[in-house]
């Protein structure tokens, strides 16, 4: 389903949004990601830093200090969906939109203000996200269809020896490159907006993914409630990107097999489908061996 072209808006900074981040050693981005936040509404107070045990949390809590952001502390490394729902307790009540965004993202008054009128621009809509540019200004298919068998186990064993497989289109979709708003079947969880009472009914992220999968989850649990993930390109991002997963390389493919493998195990439960979830557990098993030899492809 597409929508009318989004309209101009002020930019005016609001007072309902809170911004969520989320850090693991990640202080240099979010010294970056922290004024743009902070300016882009009229709270300071209103953004969170929800961080996973870091080597580095001191410095992230005298970056926060100094932009009168709060910093929540986890006593472990619980993963982005974990954190992410920590960082959205801690929001004053004020804050009943919430936007939440990886900490490598540049937000700007503009943007947060254009998701939050497209958010309010429908009733049925539960989650929007930006458009989201990769560094070299190239976009990244932030808006995707939610996985089949078919198109997620095509993706899977031909997305690196054959890009262009249309299994891979069709799990990528063509929402992304939308010039006007659009539905998709979910959002990149790197930058997404959704009442926070519809992030309370949901539950949250599910916090049983660790990393990956959380948002493509978020995104069908509310398609099945009824609601709508509208990607929204008249606002924009740049996605740094990959900083922890580059650092982290093995430990993060593991991960986002492993996030699959329970996405699959959620979509197709029960005793008929467990031929299936075999099947496509060694499938995965297969690719991550194969992955693990090269560059992720997510």
């Amino acid at each position: 389903m597409t929508t009318a072209k989004p309209s101009r808006t002020s930019a005016a900074r609001p007072a309902d949004v809170g911004i969520v981040t989320v850090s693991y050693n990640s202080s240099d981005q979010v010294r970056t990601f922290l004024p743009g936040a902070v300016a882009s509404l009229r709270t300071p107070a209103h953004v969170v830093v929800a961080d996973n045990d870091s080597a580095d949390i001191a410095a992230t809590q005298r970056l926060a200090k100094k932009c009168g952001a709060r910093v929540v502390r986890l006593d472990r490394n619980a993963g982005y969906g974990a954190a992410a729902n920590a960082g959205v307790a801690a929001l004053p009540p004020a804050c009943t939109v919430v936007l939440i965004s990886n900490p490598d993202v540049t937000l700007s008054t503009e943007t947060v203000a254009r998701l939050r009128d497209a958010l309010f621009s429908d009733p049925a809509i539960g989650v929007v996200g930006p458009r989201i540019l990769n560094a070299d200004g190239s976009p990244y298919p932030s808006a995707r269809a939610i996985p089949s068998i078919r198109t997620g186990a095509g993706h899977a064993l031909f997305s690196r020896v054959w890009p262009r497989n249309p299994w891979t289109r069709r799990y990528h979709s063509d929402a992304f490159r939308s010039e006007v708003n659009t539905d998709a079947g979910w959002l990149s969880g790197a930058c997404l907006m959704l009442r926070r009472s519809t992030f309370e009914e949901l539950g949250g992220f599910n916090e049983l993914y660790f990393m990956y999968f959380e948002d493509v989850d978020l995104g069908y649990r509310a398609g099945r409630r009824g609601l709508r993930n509208v990607y929204v390109p008249g606002a924009v991002v740049t996605h740094v990107g990959g900083q922890t997963t580059r650092v982290n390389k093995r430990s993060m493919l593991a991960a986002h097999h492993d996030s699959a493998k329970k996405f699959i195990a959620t979509k197709y439960a029960g005793a008929a489908w467990a031929p299936v979830r075999v099947a496509l557990r060694i499938g995965l098993n297969l690719r991550l061996w194969a992955e693990s030899r090269g560059s992720v492809s997510r």
